[in-house]
């Protein structure tokens, strides 16, 4: 065979011969790599254990001829370790073929053989070798060259080279502490400056808690650069702590904040935030630990050992708060005031101050000024609308002409304040002339105990004629009871027992048990707004729950008593408007399942509801000369919630039959109109869910519509009656019944021309007009003391039935308004079921033309 290098000279051209040219290149590649790599590990170890000299401070402290040694010895080191890299041998092809048949485990030379050919020039022994290269060559395949593999183990068997790497890290951790050194120390050739005692300066600023904002931390970077002032300010909240903590040092370090726009400089001194307790302070001086602790108020700028920060204050709003219309009076005398309010970071509490108008002077009340909180809607919200309901009968104000402001308070104690709004404070109606005269007398000398001498002759003049004033005889002697009190009585608190004594007097002759039940009531429910504001346990909840519910259980029945008592039977019309146990039983059950599910803003709010619903309950007196014109006004107003159930009906009739009428014209099939229908039905299918217009043409559907016109026009007529009807009655039906009926006429047009979609539209704003008109004409009623079901428990104001809900057409109390307490029955439940339901089979159906989709899908609330 010839020479390796003769060998290697020929059939360059070879495809195997160029991809084994590549590997060697590679391979010689590695092999030299690891030949470098333990050499240059040296290098690297010296590199490191300079950079942590450096980081830990070396240069900075040691004196100049030491700092010079040290670069000197560096560099000679570093030139040395590399003079030694060029002594390493470039690897031959040799040593790269025999790397590459070793780590491929390749046998006989197979790749070294590629290159080689018989010396002699027998043809036979020729092709013997050229097979034997074949062979070979099939065994190269897929050449693997790897990775270096130094083995730097075996250079340093103790593993020494771990001790550079972690001084670095330790050091590069440490350089960033006050005695750290930097990189520019290697070149600066200063004299080591003496040590200066370590100090260490923390400050940051922590808004207010109820801004729900992240503390503000002005150190943490930065440390040991130049002090500058920031480039931009730092907005806080107005009220926002400022702490500094200074940590060692020499004790002279300077603390300070100045106002922006003055001249004066407030020092921060760590003595005005000494802890009370002698000893935690001589501990913190001992520990070298001062805190300072300052209250920002207005835009300035902290100093800190020559370090600045400017401040930018946010200032601190004054809450907003407002009538939502005028205070008013319920049907049990409670008064109830809506009201609007607002501010920047959240409400805490909100108030209503009630204080006489024209009290004298001199007076001396005996009772302090009613208390009136008003219930927010959410805790800390800030944004609160709503509206509040408290029976204030019993203070001795009731009936007076009052100032009432409405008061808003923050977290920071900030008051915003209304404009005030006059009125005669709301008090209890008296039927009873002795009730009103006993409740006259406690208040005379309640107002004022001055006027005591005055109540005295008041209850003697009204013994004077027993037997013709006072019927009853434990009036009589109760009266006389009051009188040898208010005779002894001598002291502030003996009056006010004694005032007390004839309110309980004046209450029992009016309402007998009544009044004492619905003071146990008012006193269960104040006592659970109480628990549920201020987060009492559940067990707690609980008991008071129980309690407001026998309460309640005891003021229905003796409602009920009152009622059979003044001769209040309730017809089978009137039982639509009687308070039902059921609705109180199922708010109850809300409000004690919101408390214990966490929800305390929402139970407080609906128990706030509860009470404004009781306090629109009224046990009411039949009066006189007026029991036949309410059912007069009460037969009008039934015909009023029929005329509206009938065109709900008519306009969801003609709803179906435009509906129908437009899927033929679109599908253009005469007899069905959805793709969906057009299916075949699947055997066992009975069609239940067919539709009574899926068999009607397109022509039978456009004459059901024309016949609809007939209704129409019977309805118009029904509404002009019933017009006429309550203008007889000194009744005004306004601008809604016209609205109403030139709607109907438009309706019935578009009916008698075949044009649904038109008529739809004129029949919902009929109804809309109707249900106005409805309002107007209960306000009016209500207004004129005869509204519907006068003379038994009622409707208070507004048209409201007795739980203080909005009155509903179906139930004979006039037609439906939307009122926001209304209060879902079974009967609502199941019907929105069915609607549901309904939309769902449409949309299944797959043929909706695509606006309708549309619509039921925001209506599901999918789009």
């Amino acid at each position: 065979m010839v020479s390796e290098g003769q060998g290697r000279t020929g059939a360059t051209g070879n495809p195997l011969t160029r991809r084994l040219a590549g590997k060697r290149l590679a391979a010689r590649a590695i092999l030299y790599a690891e030949a470098l790599i333990p050499r240059l590990l040296p290098v690297l170890l010296l590199v490191a254990t300079f950079l942590a000299l450096v980081w830990f401070g070396y240069f900075r402290h040691a004196p100049f001829w030491l700092h010079v040694a040290t670069l000197l010895a560096a560099a000679l080191g570093l030139i040395a370790l590399l003079l030694r890299l060029g002594g390493i041998a470039r690897p031959s092809m040799d040593d790269a073929d025999r790397m590459l048949e070793a780590r491929n485990a390749l046998a006989h030379q197979a790749i070294r053989v590629q290159d080689d050919r018989p010396a002699g020039a027998d043809a036979f022994a020729d092709a013997l070798w050229r097979e034997h290269q074949a062979r070979m060559a099939r065994m190269i395949g897929a050449l693997r060259t790897g990775t270096p593999e130094p083995d730097i183990a075996r250079h340093d068997r103790h593993g020494l080279r771990a001790v550079p790497v972690l001084l670095a890290v330790i050091a590069f951790a440490f350089s960033y502490s006050n005695h750290g050194g930097l990189l520019a120390d290697v070149v600066s050739f200063r004299a080591p400056a003496e040590a200066a005692p370590d100090v260490r300066i923390d400050a940051w600023v922590t808004p207010p808690a109820h801004t729900s904002k992240a503390p503000v931390f002005l150190t943490g970077n930065g440390q040991g650069q130049p002090a500058e002032v920031a480039r931009e300010e730092i907005r806080v909240p107005q009220f926002s702590e400022l702490t500094v903590r200074v940590t060692g040092g020499s004790g002279d370090e300077q603390v300070s904040y100045q106002v922006a726009g003055e001249d004066t400089v407030t020092a921060i001194r760590p003595d005005a935030e000494k802890p009370k307790d002698g000893k935690a302070g001589a501990k913190a001086a001992a520990d070298g630990v001062r805190t300072m602790q300052y209250k920002i108020l207005k835009d300035g700028t902290l100093t800190v050992d020559g370090r600045t920060w400017a401040f930018s204050v946010i200032p601190e709003r004054v809450p907003e708060i407002a009538f939502d219309g005028i205070p008013k009076a319920t049907v049990t005398g409670a008064l109830e005031i809506g009201f609007i309010a607002k501010d920047d970071y959240g409400l805490q509490e909100a108030h209503a101050e009630i204080v006489p108008v024209d009290q004298p002077k001199d007076a001396r009340p005996l009772y302090p000024l009613p208390e009136y909180r008003l219930d927010l809607p959410r805790r800390a919200a800030r944004e609160a609308k709503g509206t509040t309901s408290r029976n204030l009968s019993e203070h001795p104000l009731s009936g007076k002409r009052v100032k009432i402001t409405l008061v808003a308070r923050d977290a920071a104690g900030q008051e915003g304040r209304s404009q005030p709004v006059e009125m005669v404070l709301p008090a209890k109606t008296f039927f009873e002339p002795l009730a009103a005269a006993v409740a006259e007398e406690r208040q005379v000398f309640a107002l004022d105990a001055n006027q005591l001498a005055q109540a005295i002759a008041l209850n003697e003049a009204l013994t004077i004629r027993p037997e013709e004033t006072i019927p009853n005889l434990t009036h009589y002697l109760l009266l006389q009871s009051a009188n040898a009190r208010m005779r002894l009585a001598r002291t502030d608190d003996e009056m006010r027992e004694t005032a007390d004594y004839l309110w309980e007097i004046a209450l029992g002759i009016e309402d007998g048990n009544l009044s004492l039940a619905d003071r146990r009531l008012r006193e269960a429910q104040k006592a659970l707004s109480e628990a549920l504001e201020r987060n009492a346990s559940d067990e707690e909840v609980a008991k008071l729950m129980k309690e407001l519910r026998e309460a309640m259980q005891a003021y229905m029945e003796e409602l009920a008593r009152q009622a059979a008592k003044n001769g209040q039977q309730q017809s089978a019309q009137q039982q639509g408007r009687v308070l039902r146990q059921q609705d109180l039983q199922r708010m109850m059950d809300q409000i004690e399942n919101l408390a214990r599910s966490g929800a305390r803003d929402q139970a407080q709010q609906m128990l706030s509801d509860l009470q404004r619903m009781m306090n629109n309950l009224q046990a009411g007196r039949p009066q006189q000369g007026q029991g036949q014109q309410n059912d007069a006004m009460r037969d009008q107003m039934d015909k009023l919630g029929a005329l509206v159930q009938q065109q709900q009906q008519l306009m969801e009739q003609t709803f179906q039959l435009d509906q129908a009428l437009r899927d033929r014209q679109e599908s253009g099939d005469p007899m069905r109109g959805e793709e969906g229908e057009q299916a075949e039905r699947q055997p066992g299918d009975n069609g239940g869910d067919r539709q009574p217009t899926d068999q009607m043409t397109a022509e039978q559907l456009r004459d059901a519509l024309k016949k609809l016109q007939a209704q129409q026009d019977a309805l118009g007529k029904q509404l002009g009656e019933l017009n006429g009807a309550l203008k007889g009655m000194g009744l005004d039906p306004g601008e809604g019944f016209g609205k109403a009926g030139r709607e109907m006429k438009g309706a019935s047009q578009a009916l008698g021309e075949g044009e649904g979609e038109s008529a739809v539209g004129s029949q919902g704003r009929a109804l809309e007009a109707l249900r106005q008109g409805a309002q107007s004409m209960m306000n009016q009623m209500q207004a004129m003391g005869q509204g519907p079901g006068q003379g038994m428990p009622q409707a208070g104001r507004e048209g409201r039935d007795p739980l203080g809900r909005e009155t509903r057409a179906g139930r004979n109390q006039g037609p439906d308004t939307g009122g926001p307490e209304a209060i879902p029955e079974e009967f609502d439940i199941q019907r929105a079921r069915d609607i549901l339901e309904e939309i769902r089979r449409k949309l299944g159906a797959g043929a909706t033309p695509g606006l309708e989709r549309e619509y039921l899908e925001r209506l599901l609330g999918i789009q």
